[in-house]
């Protein structure tokens, strides 16, 4: 066994990593970036060695410096991780020729494989099915137009060299087909370097099912059964499970074997993912096709160790030692049902788009990290309270996984977890999580990779939740606050005499005082009265038992307890619920099990202003790169119509007028990094 390996990868991953390295007694060494010297990463490695500047291409895909940085702390092997160097076959052949080991397959299965249109030939070769399309090294726009055409739309373009969904669009019709190839082209060769692309027939209901195999350098190769990856957005994965439902034990046999078939005929050695696209038979059944083998660990290895019960990157540390593969077919088992959400920041309402910004406030349900333990929730992240996510990289802050003892039971637990998850500071998707597990497709597994779409109605209309109580929750939380600072007050400071202290004694008549919120762009005036001072309750014992808070829209009583857990427990009239306020600021997060909302406190003494005449341009929806303006200074142009295109983590985002008007100028150049809410162009009227 190693004695220490450098990681080269940065956030969850390397943090997964480093977890089951020290659990067998092996030294790492973590690289960073500038955007990460502070991060978890680095700091749970035993060693650290800076790589360069924030974006990508000048750090975490710099192979040269990797390797330099491997030999010069001792390191004997290099794990890639996932994404970056995990897949680049020159990058792996670098680490050979320079004395280290790559904690992967070998260059040529790499290439084999990376290259979709070549591995589908050889695949075909291998007798794996494959979905008709064209896979050849021509990439002639109007010859790649013809061969859509023959194959019949709906058509999917993919990037050859691709994976993460990156350089993949679904193309209708054909007068689409030019701009969607461009755009692929464009996303392929600025994540991949290769902008070569196959097209293939788009399967219309498909599920997305992948088989998890392990092979050795004795000639041992296995799968770990299937997890079905159906549920995503924009084609990248959001829940993954294992196994996956519905499937038969003879046909998951029989996908199993077209995965070792798979991995065999190009010499694999090491973890790999093979990945299905299947389709329902009139039958009942599934029909399967070779979609692409991912050459690498995968994002959604936990909900397969969760099932089987054992560490995935410990099998990859055994193999490329050169040991033999712990376990034959014969002894691999399944147990119970594993789920893993993929917790993003991501503005789910604006269409996905990746956020950035500071984590301000973090709390998970009580878990493990990083090993199989099936009773808690597993939670792996390299993310803590006070940390940035940055604009440089993909935007997965966590993966939450749990385990029940039949998919009922671990889909009861995965909501049950997410409720108890609370990120505030940076948009989520962990809302838009819980709606996807509670629609009623997921419920019943009815899956396949539209599901977001068809369950749309259900998953968007986000609930907030009414504004009497958000209001009454910030009232609480700042009055609950207060008490707990005068309590702590022993020396002098803001309460420590009885004139200074906010507990709202008044000689003659109730305690009253008076607030103004702005929720969702309108003010609230509210008061508070209480028939006596403010004083704290016990844990039988409300706050403030008979006051009463007035609004534009009435008054109405309202008590509350403070949880155990930091929480507060609210009483409007005869409902009451469990609730967690959040402050940042002026601002307040207000968390339920039945929805959210934010509340902003105003000082009483500023006057409401309007709106203003702002925002009229063209602005940017997130931080990012600008790639291209569509339109040319003094075009009209509709409302809707796409004018720019940004990159964002890695991904292209298409930004559309807000209104009618005219382009009168360009406001940055194509190539400059923007902010979130920079304006990118001028709109004047027709």
């Amino acid at each position: 066994m190693f004695r220490k390996i450098l990681i080269a990868n940065r956030a969850e991953i390397a943090c997964r990593v480093a977890a089951t390295a020290r659990r067998l007694g092996i030294r790492t060494v973590a690289v960073y970036s500038d955007a990460d010297a502070n991060a978890r990463h680095v700091q749970v490695c035993d060693e650290a060695v800076a790589i360069g500047p924030g974006p990508a291409r000048q750090s975490y895909l710099r192979g040269d410096t990797i390797i330099a940085a491997a030999l010069a702390t001792g390191a004997e092997a290099i794990h890639p991780g996932y994404g970056f160097l995990s897949e680049n076959a020159d990058f792996a052949q670098a680490c050979a020729d320079a004395g280290l080991v790559f904690i992967g397959p070998p260059p040529s299965a790499i290439r084999a494989m990376g290259l979709k249109s070549q591995a589908k030939q050889l695949m075909e070769r291998a007798g794996v099915p494959l979905v008709p399309g064209y896979h050849g090294v021509d990439q002639d726009p109007e010859l790649l137009a013809r061969e859509a055409a023959r194959i019949g739309f709906p058509v999917l373009i993919k990037a050859s060299a691709g994976g993460g969904g990156k350089g993949m669009r679904v193309v209708e019709q054909a007068t689409e087909f030019a701009a969607a190839l461009a755009s692929c082209q464009r996303e392929a060769q600025a994540s991949f370097g290769d902008a070569a692309v196959l097209i293939e027939r788009y399967v219309t209901r498909p599920r997305h099912i992948e088989i998890q195999v392990f092979a050795d350098a004795h000639g041992h190769c296995v799968h770990l059964f299937e997890r079905d990856c159906s549920v995503q957005r924009r084609h990248q994965k959001v829940l993954e499970e294992a196994p996956a439902p519905g499937l038969s034990a003879e046909r998951r046999a029989e996908m199993g074997a077209a995965a070792i078939a798979a991995a065999t005929a190009v010499g694999y050695v090491g973890a790999g993912t093979v990945e299905f696209i299947a389709e329902p038979t009139p039958d009942g059944d599934l029909r399967f096709f070779f979609m692409e083998m991912n050459t690498r660990l995968q994002v959604e290895h936990p909900v397969t160790e969760a099932v089987t019960g054992l560490d995935l990157v410990e099998w990859q540390l055994r193999v490329a030692s050169n040991e033999p593969l712990p376990l034959a077919q014969s002894e691999l088992t399944l147990s119970g049902h594993a789920i893993e959400a993929r917790i993003c920041a991501e503005n789910v309402d604006a269409g996905f788009l990746p956020a950035t910004g500071s984590l301000d406030h973090v709390r998970w349900p009580n878990h493990t990290a990083f090993a199989v333990q099936r009773e808690l929730p597993r939670v792996d992240t390299g993310f803590g309270a006070g940390d940035t996510i940055s604009p440089f990289y993909d935007s997965m802050i966590a993966k939450l996984i749990v385990w029940g003892k039949d998919r009922a039971h671990a889909l009861a637990r995965l909501d049950a977890a997410l409720t108890a998850t609370h990120l505030v500071g940076v948009h989520t998707n962990v809302a838009f999580l819980r709606r996807v597990v509670g629609s009623r497709s997921f419920a019943v597994a009815d899956l396949d990779t539209a599901l977001i779409e068809r369950e749309r109605a259900n998953l968007f209309a986000q609930p907030a939740l009414p504004s009497e109580i958000v209001i009454a929750a910030v009232v609480a939380h700042q009055l609950l606050l207060e008490q707990e600072q005068i309590a702590s007050a022993s020396a002098p400071g803001p309460f420590s005499d009885p004139w200074s202290r906010p507990s709202g004694w008044r000689l003659q008549g109730p305690a009253e005082r008076s607030y103004e919120f702005k929720i969702d762009g309108l003010h609230h005036a509210v008061s508070l009265r209480a028939p006596t001072q403010w004083r704290s309750g016990s844990a039988n014992s409300p706050w403030l038992a008979g006051c009463v808070l007035a609004t534009a829209g009435g008054s109405f009583e309202v008590q509350w307890w403070k949880r155990p857990d930091g929480g507060i427990d609210l009483a409007i009239g005869s409902s009451r619920q469990a609730l967690h306020v959040y402050a940042d600021g002026e601002k307040f997060v207000v968390l339920s099990p039945s929805g959210s909302g934010i509340a902003e406190l105003l000082p009483l003494w500023v006057p409401t202003v309007g709106a203003g005449d702002a925002g009229k341009g063209l602005t940017a929806p997130m931080p990012g790169k600008l790639l291209a303006y569509l339109v040319q200074p003094g075009t009209a142009v509709q409302s809707g119509q796409a004018l720019a295109v940004m990159e964002a983590m890695k991904m292209e985002h298409t930004v559309h007028a807000p209104r009618a008007g005219v382009v009168e100028a360009y406001c940055f150049a194509v190539g400059d990094q923007v902010a979130e809410g920079a304006e990118l162009l001028r709109l004047v009227n027709a």
